[in-house]
């Protein structure tokens, strides 16, 4: 602040003196300018505060910070050695300490091969240990086998640390600059019904949004729904014959999946109708109102019924579908015109990316555009006019090659650099029946997700009465608890998978409360908060005991427990770097296993017998 009030000084002594350089400035001008300069300064101040108050309360990274220590070590030890390996992970027995480094083995391996020098790695870890900087989360290095570095934390440093989460709350730590994320997710086509591959792009998309928000950066959730292209001729062709008068009463369509597949069945059989159909495009296209108005109440049917499930799981989305890109496809075609690098063939308009065998198309012979030239307009519009720091499309894994391809073509023709922006395929595998094929109703068809949740809901009463959950609870706490069973096991079952492989949905599993499943950690969770209620002890209380007291971490079971607590920062950290949520899920599991062992060993409370208080 001293330096800041010096700066604004000089500042002010600098307008005192254009006089002086032959400009005289009006006194107003020079109060003006005073007044910006104090308005600017304050702002600077009170931001600087904030972030300082920030990062003072935000959780620490205890891996970030041995890797900071090691890497200072490795680096005085080796000073000649280029980006060493920097390898840290939270140790898997508490006989190895509590962390490990083992840099050692892969250093060996770099002075062999660049100075040909023959060293061993427990050497090397003797060298490493020798040049550890003061510090004030180790207490003591031990090295182990070959040249394993093992790390055992100060306990007195894991207390602060807990005490500081218990004054602060769950902070993640602080991001720097305010990205923004744009998260393009659930997708599905208008005048069809959504099915149960919608499902993993919906929840997955949705918890990566929470992730994103949760960790401080400003995210654009993006549903880029199908509700453009030829389909439409026929649907509004369809709507023609079945409501005359739709223009002026509102059409009853109850079934859009039926509506949908007698106008595909006309558009297959009749000659007269497909010609019909073809005409409503161009009349849709060239945006006559009757066409758009016919457009937008099929558009309105299937809303309604999305918003269903997206109510049910708790999703929320800004809805930009392909229609809203129509607009930029023919200046995205000449862009790449002008730049050279579009190809003729049979009438069709295609680019060729280096390194992709399949060209894209971005125009068709008859002038109509593609998916890929709609993709193209979305991927420039996110990065020029929504300025996105980063892009994640959660798409299935089939469209792998096709988005990389446009990716590319986007680096292409200069609209980002990888280096500075991050555009990710967050893909996903399929889902599965128990009988490990494609998940499909008895009679072959898609399974529909609607039909899925409402199934989930009543499994889960079912589940709730066979736990006599109805005898305790009001009806409007079991109908609570019914959605947060039936929803969060759903969800938690498709987050718990490693979201790159296929996954088989299971029921039975997924409501089981043993094991890595959301029941069993509903019943971890209403077990600590059953503690906090029993003991009659609030959050305040327990803030001032940890602004007055220092916490004890005597017992081993709260010794795993507190470090724990303590790891969350470091896997936040990685998946919000490879966006594999299943390891928050693993997280969430140990901590609650963690939890219930130290609940076994260390009575939280316990009832008086004489005066049961």
């Amino acid at each position: 602040q001293e330096n800041e009030i010096k700066l604004l000084t000089a500042e002010i002594e600098r307008l005192k003196n254009f006089g002086c350089l032959g400009v005289s400035p009006s006194l107003e001008g020079l109060r003006d300018e005073n007044a910006k300069l104090k308005y600017r300064l304050n702002f600077l101040r009170k931001s600087l505060q904030e972030e300082r108050s920030k990062t003072a309360k935000s959780m620490i990274n205890i891996n970030s910070c041995l890797q900071e220590i090691f890497g200072t070590a490795i680096q005085t030890a080796y000073p000649d050695l280029e980006n060493p390996p920097l390898v840290v992970t939270p140790s898997q027995q508490p006989k190895f300490g509590d962390y490990q480094c083992n840099s050692a083995m892969g250093i060996t391996q770099i002075l062999l091969k660049t100075k040909e020098q023959k060293v061993s790695p427990r050497e090397i870890a003797e060298k490493i240990t020798k040049n550890i900087p003061a510090n004030e989360c180790i207490e003591k290095v031990e090295i182990a086998g070959p040249g394993f570095i093992n790390v055992h934390l100060r306990k007195d440093f894991v207390s602060k640390q807990l005490s500081s989460l218990l004054m602060n709350g769950v902070q993640p730590p602080a991001v720097g600059k305010r990205k923004k994320v744009v998260v393009d997710f659930s997708s599905p086509n208008i005048a069809k019904e959504m099915h149960v591959g919608h499902l993993r792009s919906t929840i997955i998309g949705e918890s990566m949004c929470r992730l994103f928000e949760f960790a401080g950066y400003d995210v654009l959730r993006l549903n880029h729904l199908g509700d453009w292209g030829t389909q439409f001729g026929m649907l509004i062709a369809h709507l023609q014959d079945k409501f005359p008068d739709y223009l002026t009463v509102s059409p009853p369509i109850g079934d859009l999946q039926a509506f949908y597949k007698e106008s595909k069945r006309r558009f297959d059989t009749e000659e007269e109708f497909k010609k019909r159909a073809y005409q409503c495009v161009v009349l849709l296209q060239s945006k006559n109102p009757d066409f758009i108005k016919a457009w937008e109440l099929i558009c309105d049917v299937s809303r309604k019924e999305f918003q269903k499930i997206y109510s049910c799981l708790d999703i929320t989305l800004v809805e930009r579908g392909e229609s809203f890109y129509h607009e930029m496809m023919k200046d995205i075609v000449k862009e790449f015109e002008d730049k050279g690098f579009v190809q003729v063939d049979d009438g069709r308009k295609i680019v060729f990316v280096p390194g992709f065998p399949v060209p894209l198309t971005i125009t068709k012979s008859d002038g109509g555009y593609t998916y890929d030239t709609s993709d193209l307009a979305a991927l420039k519009h996110r990065l020029c006019e929504e300025k996105g720091d980063i892009l994640i499309y959660v798409v299935d894994s089939g469209q792998s090659v096709h988005l990389q391809t446009v990716f590319a073509a986007g680096q292409m023709v200069g609209w980002y650099d990888p280096k500075v922006t991050r555009v990710a395929h967050a893909a996903f595998g399929v889902v599965l029946g128990e009988d490990k094929k494609k998940f499909k109703t008895r009679s072959g068809d898609t399974v529909r997700l609607i039909d899925l949740l409402e199934e989930g809901l009543k499994r889960a009463m079912d589940k709730l009465k066979d736990k006599e959950r109805d005898k305790v609870l009001t009806a409007e706490e079991l109908k609570a608890a019914q959605m947060s069973v039936a929803f969060g096991c759903i969800k938690y079952a498709d987050l718990s998978h490693n979201r790159l492989n296929d996954y088989v949905f299971s029921f039975d599993k997924m409501l089981d409360d043993r094991g890595n499943t959301a029941a069993y950690l509903l019943y971890a969770f209403t077990r600590i908060r059953a503690i906090a209620r029993l003991a009659n002890i609030d959050e305040e209380m327990l803030r001032k005991a940890a602004r007055e007291e220092v916490l004890i971490l005597d017992h081993e079971k709260e010794w795993k427990l507190g470090k724990c607590i303590l790891r969350f920062p470091e896997i936040l950290q990685k998946i919000l770097e490879d966006l594999l949520l299943h390891t928050l899920c693993d997280y969430l599991y140990e901590l609650a296993t963690t939890f219930t062992e130290f609940y076994d060993n260390c009575y939280c409370v316990e009832k008086d017998r004489q005066s049961g208080e």
